[in-house]
């Protein structure tokens, strides 16, 4: 076991690690760094949901809220294997989002580590502000969209937002489009195994897993299908 200091890479932790298996307790942004290196390695991953979110926690099996029982993955366990995206080089479990949402996560961070109280809130208040939408092309077509969000594999929706996958082995990308300042009504899913994303004019914000990135556009998104071996604990 390895305590991660402030700063540490958990990726280059985990490339180093003499391990037959890699696991990492976090949220899916410091569990898609660990992905990344158990592929390269062939080796199977322990998804341990210790994060602020744990969407791929959720979808792949392991339950959330329950840390403890999700260490059981190395012990007795059913081996799963799916798929995983990529922006670029940059590997990601659940979805790249460009727009409202990556704005608001963006905000939502700097507000974070200057200490002030109610971050999200006043994310959400400074995103309300802007209503330009963004301009980009998408495969070469022109496209305005207050969000888009690609995401590995398809996600059941309701009324809001983004709800849980059926599926993470199907081996497609999903594009999804919402038109107003929140999601009330969203264009999709469309379908691909892969998507260029460019902007017409300025960069855009960009997050990738919940994580506020910086993307150097146009992106190239790709599917890797069943390309990462998943530990899940046995059923009680």
């Amino acid at each position: 076991m390895h305590v991660l200091e402030r700063g540490e890479d958990p990726a280059e932790v985990a490339r180093v690690a003499d391990a037959g298996v890699l696991g990492m307790a976090g949220g899916d942004g410091s569990l898609a760094a660990v992905a990344a290196v158990a592929i390269e390695r062939d080796l199977p991953l322990v998804c341990v949901p210790f994060g602020t979110r744990n969407h791929f926690a959720r979808d792949v099996g392991v339950d959330p809220g329950d840390v403890i029982r999700a260490l059981d993955a190395f012990g007795t366990t059913t081996e799963r294997r799916v798929d995983v995206g990529r922006a670029g080089n940059r590997l990601f479990l659940n979805n790249v989002s460009l727009g409202a949402y990556a704005t608001l996560v963006q905000r939502r961070e700097r507000h974070r580590r200057r200490r002030e109280t109610l971050a999200r809130l006043r994310a959400l208040w400074l995103l309300a502000r802007r209503r330009r939408p963004l301009e980009l092309m998408v495969d070469g077509e022109p496209l305005e969209a207050r969000m888009l969000l690609v995401s590995n594999n398809r996600y059941a929706l309701d009324l809001f937002s983004l709800g849980d996958r059926p599926r993470l082995d199907e081996g497609s990308l999903y594009l999804y489009r919402a038109g107003g300042l929140l999601p009330h009504h969203w264009d999709g899913p469309t379908a691909m195994r892969e998507v260029t994303i460019d902007a017409c004019g300025e960069g855009v914000p960009a997050a990738v897993d919940g994580e506020p990135v910086h993307l150097e556009l146009p992106v190239r998104i790709t599917v890797e299908p069943q390309a990462l071996r998943v530990l899940i604990p046995q059923a009680a």
